[in-house]
């Protein structure tokens, strides 16, 4: 998934480097109360008063409510504890002797749970924090890299900082496996030109097979969603939320739901999706049909196929072909009319 790199200050700095931006994401939500300074970080956090919801920055992707604006203001509540958690992590390798010797990674398995983020491949639920601390990368320290990484890259990187190769071996037989992602270590030394990741997503629980694909390349991102006949599905923990649940009673009621999109849209989605994140940041205008974006949609369709065979993708040949690999693998149609 895409992340903006963050190159860390050394762990011996102040923690307040790495640990200190999700304390002020809180402190925004909770305006006019009282702040305390936490030992382990030197960060200041936020004793939130629910009296002032409406102080709470609400993101494009989340109905401007007042009960997803409690939602978020619980969720920036769990960050910022969250945040005090790693200062103690950190204090606890300094009290170990071990900080000068620690590469710190910080990062998220996915976007924040709300619509439009996990779960979904759109830039709320693909974006996550990646903070990389090392002691023996200073040339770098605080800056922020615009590089495409994903969680992939984290092997790779443990690897390269250990100089572990990796092991040669194969599944079932088939052809030797190769790592798809690649060692962040060097994004610590100068800043690199990755401008291409990808993304994919099948299942989040077992009802809910909604498998997609993407890759973000340059300034467009690219959505392939293979079952995009059906609904898509909600998770049961994201259905009781009260974000919602406020946005299914306000649309059976024919009521205004603060949102930048309605469930139909939601719901319902293109097979393909094409995004100028540059001119569209908020994804709501799809190129795919367009005329004028024909190779760019080619050349993101091809570069995602080359992945998912690179990376032995079930799901490489749907929903228009099925896979088979008994002799040479290659892609069979189904004459589904699809």
């Amino acid at each position: 998934m895409p992340s903006p790199l963050s190159a860390a200050a050394h762990p011996a700095a102040p923690a307040s480097s790495l640990a200190c931006p999700s304390i002020r994401m809180e402190c925004t939500a909770c305006t006019r109360m009282s702040t305390t300074s936490t030992p382990s970080t030197g960060c200041r956090a936020c004793h939130c008063c629910w009296a002032e919801l409406a102080f709470t920055q609400v993101p494009y992707f989340v109905p401007d409510t007042p009960a997803a604006r409690a939602d978020l203001a619980a969720q920036y509540t769990t960050i910022g504890r969250m945040d005090q958690g790693i200062g103690l992590v950190l204090q606890e390798l300094r009290g170990a002797g071990v900080l000068n010797d620690t590469l710190v990674i910080f990062t998220s398995d996915n976007g924040i749970p709300f619509p439009s983020g996990r779960t979904n491949l759109y830039w709320p639920g693909t974006a996550e924090p990646m903070l990389v601390s090392s002691p023996e990368h200073p040339k770098r320290w605080g800056q922020v890299s615009e590089a495409y990484v994903s969680l992939l890259d984290l092997t790779p990187t443990i690897l390269d900082w250990f100089s572990i190769p990796y092991p040669s071996y194969a599944i079932f037989g088939t052809k030797t496996v190769q790592l798809t992602g690649r060692s962040l270590l060097p994004v610590l030394e100068a800043e690199p030109l990755w401008t291409t990741v990808f993304g994919s997503q099948s299942y989040h629980e077992v009802t809910m097979s909604y498998p997609m694909r993407s890759v973000h390349h340059q300034n467009f991102h690219l959505v392939h969603n293979l079952h995009f006949k059906m609904p898509f599905p909600i998770d049961q923990d994201f259905y009781i939320s009260p974000t919602f649940q406020d946005l299914l009673n306000r649309t059976t009621a024919g009521q205004p739901t603060g949102w930048y999109k309605d469930l139909h849209q939601y719901y319902y989605r293109e097979r393909w999706e094409l995004y100028d994140r540059n001119q569209d940041p908020h994804e709501t205008h799809n190129l795919a049909a367009d005329p004028r974006y024909t190779q760019v949609l080619e050349l993101l369709q091809t570069q995602l196929v080359k992945w998912q065979w690179e990376t032995h993708d079930p799901w490489v040949c749907a929903p228009d072909g099925v896979l088979e690999e008994k002799l040479a693998p290659q892609c069979r149609p189904l004459h589904n009319e699809l």
